[in-house]
Formats: structure tokens, C-alpha cells, sequence
């Protein structure tokens, strides 16, 4: 069976959830579309995610996504944090913040009893993991309403795990895609492939329906996607731009700058490889840092830096994500957005 039949979709077109750039409003408007709006829960604690559920409910009765991380949340290690605050000192300094007030918080948590209580009052129609799957038995809770769930790979063997382990399908996430990389097996990044490359080895590696995501933009990338075995495509970046997405103004003007053009994976924002426009932060600390604390305790002693540099207009110091094709990235409503991606489904 296909992903689409599985999750009742008219369109195998997938809105990538993408955490810090996005709420219910961006996840309506590619559902109501045809497509699979995604509503990423990694930022949120179980009050703001039974709000954000609430309200897009309101807005939709087509099939939604909600994704979740399921990382393994590390110990704090209090030389490497003194590491990293010293790393940023200077920078503490040029913008007169003082080190002392700086929190300590963890950013992101991964899924959760407490989290599945939520989502089992709202029983959405697809529910999807980065980092790859949560334990057994929080698993069993959501396939025990009949959600479709996917599992993010970066590698062949990734998506072999994911199949022996419950996904009911597999994202093969390429190296191109902006954002978290979704590796769970191992931390070295040469084993990781891009898009059209790993691609068809795992749609020959696994029987589960696999979902295309990374560097993914137009009609054209759709088609590609789809002639080379995806059973769907999953998009991100192209939607940053539309006006139902949360973007801040820094980070919609790197994208539709000459900047886009250079992106790189870095950790000084979060911990953990993700993609982004490689901006100042990026070029003096990393782009990836042996300082910076595992994931996801880099991100606090940052915050600062990135609010007081975004309130001067700067995005020296924010995770401004993108994948390496920025190009289909434009300022026109999801809606419209996804009936031009959903082109190359015939194509």
C-alpha cells in the first residue's frame, strides 16, 4: 500500500515540520490544500501542544502530522558547558550580556508519556519521529489508534532499523535537506548521502513506502523524487517563505538573498548537525564546534546572542535552517505553494 492510501491523502506531498519557523497555521493550510501539514511538537511542552492541537483542529479535518523528537536527553557536563560560555565570552561582551543571567535550559525534549496523553485526545491520522523511534511501548500507543508512523533515515541501514522496529514508513533524508539531520545509528556524517542517491537504495532496502525529503523545491524535484520510487515527497525550506509561516524577518531575508546560496550542517546552535545558511556564528565558531554541548544543551547560552543581535536586524547569531535549494522558496500562500509542487506528481 502506498503512504498516501495509508494516511487518507489526496496529495503524496508531505509539509516538512519545522520547529522555531512554524505553528498550526502553516500545518491547516498545506492539509486543507491536499497535501500533509506537519505541526512540529519538539519545542513544546503538553499545555502549548494541546493549544497548538486545539487550533488546528479548528482550522482542519484533513489528515495531519505531528512529529516529535527521540533523542536521549544527556547529562549536563559542567566543564563542557564552562567550555562553550567561554567559547562565547567575546560575544557576551560585544553585546553587553552578562553571563551570569544566561539559563541553562534543554531547548527540546523528546517524546513522552506525557506527551502521548495529549496526542491520544487528539488521535491525529500520521504521527512522525526524528532520531528514530521512541521506546516500545510509547510506540504501541500511538499505533494503538491507527496513526501512520514515519521515521526519519539518513542511511540505508537507518531505514532498515526503522522498518524491523514499527515505521510504517521511512523518509530517506538527504544530505541536501535543511534543518536537524535525522541520524540516529551513527554520528558520523560521511555515511550519509544525498537525496538521489539514497533514495532508490532504500526503496530497494526496505518493503515500507519511502518518502523523498531534502532538497526537494519545485515541480521538477517532485517528479525526480517520484521517478526514482518515492511513494511521497516531503518539503521544507520552499515553505519557510509563505505568509502562514512564523520565519522572523532575518531569516526570510537570508533566504532570499545571494546567502542562501551557502549553506553548511553546523552544531553551535543546537548541539547537533543541522543545515543553515552559513552566516557569522557558523564562520567563527564552527561551523561544527567541538565546544559546543551535545543536543540540545547548546542552544541556551546562543539565545541571547541571537535576540539581541535579530532586535538590530542581524542574523549573525540565529539557526537560520535551509536546505541546499532555496530556489522554489517564495512569499506565496501554502496553499498555492503546494497545487505547484503537486505539478510534478504529473510529470
Amino acid at each position: 500500500m502506498t503512504f498516501p492510501a495509508i494516511a487518507g491523502l489526496r496529495l503524496p506531498l508531505i509539509q516538512a515540520p519545522m520547529a522555531g519557523v512554524q505553528d498550526h497555521r502553516l500545518a491547516a493550510a498545506v492539509s486543507n490544500a491536499g497535501g500533509l501539514g506537519s505541526l512540529p511538537a519538539a519545542m513544546l511542552g503538553a499545555d502549548a501542544l494541546h493549544d497548538q492541537l486545539s487550533a488546528l483542529q479548528a482550522l482542519t479535518d484533513r489528515p495531519i502530522n505531528v512529529n516529535f523528537f527521540c533523542h536521549v536527553q544527556p547529562s549536563p557536563d559542567a566543564a563542557r558547558e564552562a567550555r562553550w560560555r567561554a567559547a562565547l565570552a567575546p560575544y557576551y561582551a560585544e553585546f553587553d550580556v552578562d553571563p551570569a543571567q544566561v539559563s541553562a535550559g534543554p531547548g527540546r525534549m523528546p517524546f513522552s508519556a506525557d506527551m502521548a496523553d495529549v496526542l491520544e485526545a487528539f488521535r491525529p491520522a500520521v504521527v512522525s519521529f526524528h532520531f528514530g523511534l521512541p521506546a516500545a511501548d510509547l510506540l504501541a500507543r500511538v499505533k494503538a489508534w491507527g496513526a501512520c508512523v514515519l521515521g526519519s533515515a539518513t542511511t540505508v541501514a537507518e531505514a532498515r532499523w526503522l522498518e524491523a522496529h514499527g515505521a510504517d514508513a521511512i523518509i530517506a533524508q538527504g544530505l541536501e535537506a535543511g534543518g536537524h539531520r535525522g541520524h540516529f545509528l551513527s554520528d558520523d556524517l560521511s555515511e550519509q548521502l544525498g537525496t538521489f542517491a539514497l533514495l532508490p537504495q532504500v526503496v530497494r532496502a526496505v518493503s515500507r513506502p519511502v518518502i523523498a525529503a531534502g532538497g526537494i523545491a519545485d515541480a521538477r524535484g517532485v517528479a525526480a523524487a517520484m521517478a526514482l520510487g518515492a511513494s511521497a515527497v516531503q518539503v521544507g525550506t520552499a515553505y519557510l517563505c509563505c505568509p502562514e509561516a512564523t520565519t522572523s524577518a532575518v531569516h526570510r531575508a537570508a533566504l532570499g538573498s545571494e546567502a542562501a546560496r551557502h549553506t553548511a550542517l553546523t552544531n553551535v546552535f543546537s548541539g547537533r548537525p543541522a543545515r543553515g545558511i552559513v552566516n557569522r556564528a557558523m564562520r567563527e565558531l564552527g561551523p561544527i564546534s567541538a565546544d559546543a554541548p551535545p543536543f540540545p544543551l547548546a542552544t541556551a547560552a546562543m539565545a541571547p546572542l541571537r535576540a539581541r543581535a535579530e532586535a538590530a536586524g542581524s542574523g549573525d547569531f540565529s539557526p537560520l535552517w535551509c536546505g541546499q535549494n532555496a530556489a522554489g522558496c517564495q512569499p506565496v500562500p501554502a496553499a498555492e505553494l503546494t497545487r505547484l509542487l503537486s505539478a510534478g506528481f504529473a510529470l
